[in-house]
């Protein structure tokens, strides 16, 4: 299995996928860190991560697959949300809430 199909094998075997820095325990930058914050507070409890930090091809690969150059990256129904700063714009607005409710929903 190539990188990018093991990237799309978990961004489509589940709901929510952030591919970050570290662990949602030990996050390993800051902007990994309000993502998970953000993520928790919307009330995602199924929230699977990824640390690219653990899997070289999966970091130097999920920005081609994704066409998103930084880190995290936040996928919802194998779609791509955005970073940091898209992940907490949508927190404080409370879009992200309801888009982690559907996904708990179905």
């Amino acid at each position: 299995m190539s990188v990018l199909e093991r990237i799309q094998a978990e961004v489509e075997g589940h709901p929510v996928v952030l591919f970050m820095k570290g662990t949602p325990q030990f996050p390993m930058c800051g902007f990994s860190s309000r993502a998970i914050q953000a993520l928790t507070e919307a009330g995602a409890t199924q929230l699977h991560t990824v640390n690219v930090l653990e899997d070289p091809e999966v970091r130097a690969n999920l920005p081609r697959f994704s066409n998103w150059p930084t880190f995290p990256q936040l996928f919802i129904h194998g779609e791509l949300i955005g970073g940091c700063d898209i992940t907490v714009e949508l927190f404080e607005s409370g879009e992200l809430a309801r888009m982690i409710s559907e996904t708990q929903a179905s």
